[in-house]
């Protein structure tokens, strides 16, 4: 069994520039404290639990809270982190009212999604936000808007029976996501509305990694993709590899994840890695599958 090393893989310039932001300020003892991130600075514990141990605390949202509720947990006078998928205006707002020293580790492409959100509201259209519900990256973004000139498009379904009003129209979309998934949406939301203003808004990042397992799913038997479960961008290079690549493929967190028995008959495994996923731990499966390989040989 050969393994074939995916590339690109792994953490994305977004990524490495917030955790060097967080990382920066541990170090910095003229910053207040405690250092709190509203929310996982990006989708993967490892990373999450390695600023741990910087001393930086961690608000998450598995519970469902919005970051402006979150904001209530934050200790007076503490430096405020905000992550890599963006705020609203309104955590903006909240967070300066209440007095917090704020780090902003948006990603640059987020913030390149914000703007466009506000330009395009001023002059008073409509967005049509192309995103997965329940993920930071839309509520921030959203939040941009105009109240009530904004909606989340998940589905082609969606699109197909979406409220638009009428007026100018802007389509809009989540950095992460599938450039398939998000190319059938953009065209049934184009059917209703062929004179809306596209913005396709998935990172050069999001796509090389796709456009790469998808490339590399041709040539191998199962595709293994290491990231968290919550990352968007790691479950959408499951769903490309399969869709597109018409490969099985699957999602480990860590090397105890894998299963010898996903090997059974596989002659070739491809491994790549969500744009959050730290390298050690993409490094640690690769190793374990090829000295599975070694011993599949050996057994012929």
């Amino acid at each position: 069994m050969d393994v074939l090393k995916v590339t690109p893989r792994g953490y994305c310039y977004g990524v490495v520039d917030a955790l060097v932001l967080a990382k920066r300020a541990a170090k910095d003892e003229s910053l207040p404290r405690p250092i709190v991130v509203l929310g996982q600075i990006v989708h993967n514990r490892h990373a999450v639990a390695e600023l741990a141990t910087y001393g930086i605390q961690t608000l998450d949202t598995t519970a469902g809270e919005a970051r402006l509720d979150l904001l209530d947990q934050v200790p007076p006078g503490a430096t405020l982190i905000f992550t890599a998928h963006g705020v609203s205006p309104a955590v903006r707002a909240e967070a300066a009212r209440r007095g917090f020293h704020v780090l902003d580790a948006t990603c640059p492409d987020v913030t390149k999604t914000h703007r466009l959100i506000q330009d395009r509201t001023r002059d008073g259209y409509f967005i049509l936000y192309i995103g997965t519900p329940g993920h930071p990256e839309p509520e921030g973004a959203m939040g941009e808007a105009v109240p009530g000139r904004a909606t989340l498009v998940a589905t082609v379904a969606e699109a197909q029976s979406v409220e638009i009003p009428p007026g100018p129209v802007a389509i809009m979309t989540q950095t992460t996501l599938s450039q398939w998934d998000t190319a059938a949406i953009i065209a049934a939301l184009l059917e209703r509305r062929p004179d809306a203003e596209v913005h396709n808004e998935i990172c050069l990042a999001t796509q090389l990694r796709q456009e790469a397992v998808v490339k590399a799913a041709a040539e191998v038997d199962l595709v293994v993709v290491v990231g968290d479960a919550r990352s968007n961008n790691s479950n959408r290079l499951v769903e490309v590899s399969q869709q597109v690549g018409g490969t099985r493929s699957v999602r480990v967190d860590t090397v105890d994840d894998l299963r010898p028995e996903w090997l059974t008959g596989v002659r070739r495994v491809a491994v790549t890695a969500g744009s959050s996923t730290p390298s050690p731990i993409t490094r640690a499966v690769i190793q374990q599958l090829e000295a599975w390989g070694v011993e599949a040989n050996h057994a012929r």
